[in-house]
């Protein structure tokens, strides 16, 4: 699949026109959108979103690394269940850091794709 979608965030490109992503890239800024993005944030969207970032300040624990694995499998069943599939998903609590590790399958295209992130925490 070739589909070519709008970049996030926003911006322009060399040609002065508006950045273009190829269609994975544009479903892992989906994602990474719906991970970073705290509930009540989004203007008419109130549920959208799972407040990862809410855990910067938050205490890192196992148990908030469980607790999330769970708020980060529902929002991604709500909003993304229509373009991949998660295969695998495991938050953990590491040296004063919260690790987001998820696999899934673009349905598009049936490709796998894997995604880390790392959210600053206090120990």
């Amino acid at each position: 699949m070739s589909t070519i979608e709008i970049a996030f965030p926003y911006r322009l490109d060399d040609r002065g026109r508006t950045a273009t992503a190829a269609y994975g890239d544009h479903v892992e800024q989906m994602l990474e959108l719906l991970l970073l993005t705290r509930p009540g944030e989004r203007v008419n969207q109130p549920t959208f979103g799972c407040g990862l970032l809410d855990q910067v300040f938050a205490p890192n624990s196992p148990e908030i690394a469980a607790a999330l694995n769970v708020t980060i499998a529902a929002a991604i069943s709500l909003w993304l269940r229509d373009v991949l599939s998660v295969t695998s998903l495991d938050v953990t609590a590491q040296e004063g850091q919260l690790i987001v590790s998820i696999g899934y399958t673009l349905l598009a295209t049936g490709s796998a794709v894997n995604l880390a992130l790392s959210v600053p925490g206090t120990p």
